[in-house]
């Protein structure tokens, strides 16, 4: 474990994904210009993860709203992920994922990351990238809990809002509510605002 990505460029990567029902190389540039959420999860064909990966795609329109694209990725074979997603949801597989999951087999993108633990098996790790490829937002934890797709799309919308702005969003901001200005004087028209 390092020093935090964020603010820095995302480490680059290239590697096959599934994609549907097929196989793709994808790699970092695939999404210039865009919002990318990229979230590492430990293994196919376990608990946790099968209910992260359909929340995700099936909130893909949001994400889509939001101009982000969404890309998962474990240490598994791309032909690991086509078996896990032919296997039906009430089975604990993925059905059809309305995105792409790549498959870090050298473990390299994980590594890049910062996510990789015991040289095995890659944390929680869900990062954030800007259309200028930098690094936004990250958030990694240990295997055992889910992620919020809401906490994820609340956290997307802010960071775009600020870039349309200038403007900074206070706690539990969302769509709609008031920002503030990031000056000692001017932040206070949106304390009064909220007192």
């Amino acid at each position: 474990m390092g020093d935090t990505l964020v603010q820095k460029d995302a480490p680059d990567f290239k590697a096959d994904a599934l994609v549907g029902k097929t196989f793709k190389e994808i790699k970092l540039a695939d999404y210039n210009g865009k919002w990318l959420v990229l979230f590492f999860y430990p293994l196919d064909f376990t608990f946790v993860c099968p209910t992260e990966i359909t929340a995700f795609s099936d909130r893909i329109n949001d994400f889509k709203k939001l101009g982000a694209e969404l890309l998962g990725c474990s240490v598994d074979s791309k032909f690991s992920h086509l078996a896990w997603s032919e296997k039906p949801r009430k089975e604990g597989g993925l059905g059809e994922i309305k995105y792409p999951l790549l498959a870090d087999i050298t473990k390299n993108i994980a590594r890049a990351y910062g996510v990789l633990v015991n040289d095995a098996v890659a944390l929680r790790g869900l990062f954030l990238i800007d259309p200028k490829g930098k690094v936004a937002y990250s958030v990694v934890h240990d295997l055992g809990v889910g992620r919020s797709v809401d906490e994820t799309l609340r956290v997307i919308a802010a960071f775009q809002q600020v870039a349309k702005t200038g403007e900074v969003c206070p706690a539990d901001w969302n769509s709609g509510k008031k920002t503030m200005k990031a000056d000692p004087v001017k932040s206070k028209e949106y304390f009064e605002a909220v007192a």
